[in-house]
Order: structure tokens, then C-alpha cells, then sequence
């Protein structure tokens, strides 16, 4: 398989080939009526390899973010009818398919036959990091927003500017896995009695204070966890996660695969809790055979989590976190 390039289009995205491998089986048993949910759109790299990569398939591609579909959709137009961009959570898939029957050709496959290919690829884009005014990033001064979706009301200022010490304080550890998080909580409280916390600045040089300077200079950037825990609280990550891969779960035709590339532990646990779950029998033990709807739902097609190798953290650094994980369906 050959790697598309980054290009005007940012990173290069994470591990795609061996994403791409994982879903090929069953991409190639669905002939002409494959279709691959790519729940987490983005700029549209994994998209537009799927779409070049297997020449009858139909993507469907979510996204919360309209600046990305915007995008996804322009840089996906050569291939027509074939993706079909929706706006919405990806725990939202179940909702967006059955909405686009009529007028996407993939979906109206996808509700007849079901879903050969489902792709999570979790946590904030490369794209959205490279869009400074959207405040995820530690490294560039912006507004404090957070925000995938533009639309929705609460953004990390709000969190850092009206939530009790408490309430950030649990956010940072629980979210982030911050050890100072209510050190941090306390800078916070403090400097908004005297102003409000509006730019992303301001708060990584109260997280600087706040960390002792000995634990500042291990473990990468001092505002990494806050700023993780912040955007997870701001979309709900977590919550949408738990919701999404039930529902992808039950668009997979027998046979479909869904592949999910995690980047923090919560994450990482929220999947392997759930994929231990869809792949446990439960056929009473001690009998001889196998009871008709007993055996397990799906299949683990990935022993543990699969972590990137050297050539491809050196191809693109966002891989050295992640965890990939893939199943199979067995039967409804």
C-alpha cells in the first residue's frame, strides 16, 4: 500500500497502513458493497487513502468540527459520490446513517447490507492543533475555546473561570492524569479573583507557577495534561466514546471490522473494557458444544494494543502515543 502525502493537508496519518490492512479483509469480501465509516473525519487523510485504496468503496466520514468537513469535502470532491460527509458526534453514526439514506449512495448500501469498515482515530486533529485561534494547542497564545464543535456553548474558559476549585481539580487528575492538579486549581482560583482567564498564555504560565520546577523538567511539556483534560471535558469525550462504540458495534455487517486508535489511557481503557466485553463467550462451561448464540459476538483481531514501530514515529511523531485496537463480527 502506498501512503498519500501529507501535502496543504497537514500530517501524514497515523499508521495508515497498518489501519488500512486491518480493514482489508473485510473491505475485499463486501466487493462493490463495501462501505467504512471513518468516525473521526478530520482533514480526511485516512478517507482519501481508503477511497485510493479500495477503488468500489464507499466512506462515510463524521465530524463535529465544520471547519473540517469543509475542508475533507473539498479535498474529497474527485471522488464524487463515493464519501459522504456528516456533521455530527461519532456517537451520533447510528442517527447519521439512517438520516442520508435517501441521498447518499453509501448510506443507502450501508442500511442494506451494513458496514464493511469502521475507523476511530480518537483525540484532537493534527488539523485543529494547526489552527492556533481554536486554543488546543499550549505552544501558541489563543482564546481559551476547545471547542470541536463551534456551535456548542461551553468552551475551557468557561471551566477554567466558573467551576469550583473541586470541580477543575477532579477534571485535571481524573482527565489528565495531572499530579498537581490541585495545585494547579488553586493558581487558577486565585488569578481569576483579580481577572479573568481568557488565553491559553495566561493559563500555561499559572500551570508553570503552580508545578514544582524539579517536575517541570521531566515528562514533556508542563501544560500537556491540563490542556488534555480540558478539551476532553469541553466535548465530552469520554462520554461520546462510551456511546460510539456500541453503536459502531451494531452497524458492522457480520464479517466487518472496526479498528479504534487511541492516544491517552482513558481512552485506551474505554475500548479495551468494551472489546473485552464484545469478544467474551457466553457459552455455560463444561459443555461438549457450542450453544447457537453463545459464542462471542466479535473477534479480537489484535492481541493487546498495537503500538507504532520507529519508522513511523519518524514519519509522524503524533504515532508514538497511540494504541490501536480491531475487532471482528461473528454474527448478529
Amino acid at each position: 500500500m502506498t501512503t498519500i502525502p501529507a501535502g496543504e493537508h497537514g500530517h501524514i496519518p497515523v499508521m495508515i497502513d497498518r489501519v488500512t490492512a486491518l480493514l482489508e479483509p473485510s473491505v475485499a469480501a463486501a466487493g462493490d458493497t463495501a462501505v467504512i465509516v471513518d468516525c473521526t473525519l478530520g482533514a480526511g487523510g485516512h478517507t482519501e487513502h481508503f477511497l485510493a485504496t479500495f477503488p468500489t468503496a464507499h466512506v462515510i466520514g463524521l465530524d463535529r468540527d465544520q471547519r473540517a468537513l469543509d475542508i475533507a469535502t473539498a479535498r474529497l470532491e474527485p471522488y464524487g459520490d463515493r464519501f459522504t460527509a456528516v456533521k455530527t458526534r461519532f456517537d451520533g453514526i447510528t442517527q447519521a446513517l439512517a438520516d442520508h439514506v435517501a441521498d447518499s449512495a453509501g448510506c443507502a448500501i450501508a442500511a442494506a447490507h451494513g458496514v464493511a469498515g469502521i475507523l476511530f482515530d480518537l483525540g484532537v486533529s493534527s488539523m485543529q492543533l494547526d489552527q492556533p485561534e481554536r486554543g488546543f494547542s499550549y505552544a501558541r497564545n489563543a482564546p481559551l475555546d476547545m471547542r470541536m464543535d463551534e456551535q456548542t456553548s461551553l468552551t475551557a474558559a468557561d471551566i477554567v473561570n466558573t467551576y469550583s476549585h473541586g470541580e477543575i481539580a477532579k477534571i485535571l487528575s481524573q482527565l489528565g492524569d495531572e499530579r498537581f492538579a490541585a495545585k494547579i486549581a488553586s493558581a487558577i482560583v486565585q488569578h481569576r479573583q483579580q481577572a479573568p482567564i481568557t488565553d491559553t498564555a495566561t493559563l500555561v504560565e499559572l500551570i508553570y507557577q503552580a508545578i514544582p520546577a524539579p517536575a517541570r523538567r521531566t515528562g514533556g511539556h508542563p501544560a500537556k495534561r491540563t490542556f488534555q483534560a480540558l478539551r476532553v471535558a469541553v466535548n465530552s469525550e469520554l462520554h461520546s466514546i462510551e456511546q460510539a462504540l456500541p453503536a459502531a458495534m451494531s452497524a458492522l455487517r457480520v464479517g466487518g471490522r472496526m479498528v479504534v486508535m487511541s492516544y491517552q489511557s482513558h481512552e485506551d481503557k474505554l475500548v479495551k473494557s468494551q472489546f473485552a466485553a464484545a469478544t467474551k463467550s457466553h457459552q455455560p462451561p463444561g459443555l461438549p458444544m457450542d450453544l447457537p448464540g453463545h459464542g462471542p459476538q466479535f473477534s479480537a483481531l489484535t492481541r493487546g494494543a498495537l503500538q507504532a514501530t520507529d519508522d513511523e514515529i519518524a514519519e509522524n511523531p503524533r504515532a508514538k502515543p497511540v494504541r490501536v485496537r480491531a475487532i471482528e463480527k461473528l454474527r448478529e
